[in-house]
């Protein structure tokens, strides 16, 4: 017996069949609940983002900071959404050449026997003692310092030039969520917006409810489209670039309905 004949189900948006750990170009939506403009305000068709909306700027940064497979290319913040273009880019799996492997010629091998023996006496012991010890010191310390660093990051990084529009390739029955994916990382970083947007409203004794899993900051479900080509790269880069201009007559700012 169907308990609630479909009254509360929600339909995915999801590309079925399609595996969202995959190399590609994602273009993501987020919306806040209830489409609340709680992450600044447009003035002179310019973002300013609100105190709140430079929380979620710092964590979306982070998000690809510490993630190697994505990358992103482009992104606005909004009074009430983020729009976006991220690319996953995992490297290439490394298999063995079955024409690489070294052969062994059985009339190379080295002898052994007594006559191949290495001499050992108190002729060829190598001295050791205060005169061959390696000094060890200040003055002989690799220097390590702020100049010394090994730079480890990256810049945000736009569309990588050996992206492969045209590689979709689907993989049948992919989990629900499988890590290093589109989805994993939307919870994580809703999870990590959750938590620094508390500790600020804890910080400054503000009288608004927590965010949590029955009270979110952004709809659950979010809005994605896989880029195919160049052309619709460019285009959906030319709509997030100019969407703080067009924000009287978009379709996510109620004040328009």
């Amino acid at each position: 017996m169907d308990k609630y004949k479909n009254k509360y189900r929600t339909t995915s948006r999801r590309l079925p069949h399609w595996d969202y750990s995959s190399n590609a170009l994602y273009f993501l939506t987020i919306v806040t609940q209830n489409r609340e403009f709680i992450l600044g305000d447009v003035i002179n068709a310019e973002m300013i983002l609100s105190e709140i909306g430079k929380i979620v700027n710092v964590e979306f940064l982070k998000s690809f900071e510490i993630r190697d497979e994505l990358f992103l290319c482009e992104y606005v913040i909004m009074p009430n959404h983020i729009h976006t273009i991220v690319e996953i880019c995992h490297p290439p799996v490394q298999t063995p050449d079955p024409n690489n492997v070294e052969l062994h010629d059985p009339n190379n091998v080295e002898p052994h026997g007594p006559n191949n023996i290495e001499p050992h006496g108190p002729n060829n012991v190598e001295p050791h003692g205060p005169n061959n010890v390696e000094p060890h010191g200040p003055n002989n310390v690799e220097p390590h310092g702020p100049n010394n660093i090994e730079p480890h990051g990256r810049a945000v990084l736009h569309l990588k030039s050996e992206s492969n529009f045209n590689d979709f390739s689907i993989k049948r029955n992919p989990p629900i969520r499988l890590p290093k994916s589109i989805s994993s990382f939307m919870a994580g970083f809703k999870s990590a917006v959750n938590t620094k947007i508390d500790d600020y409203i804890d910080e400054h004794n503000l009288s608004i409810p927590k965010y949590n899993r029955n009270n979110h900051f952004f709809q659950p479900n979010y809005h994605d489209h896989i880029i195919r080509n160049n052309f619709e790269y460019q285009r959906i880069t030319n709509y997030i670039i100019q969407n703080p201009t067009k924000w009287n007559s978009d379709r996510l700012n109620s004040d328009n309905s």
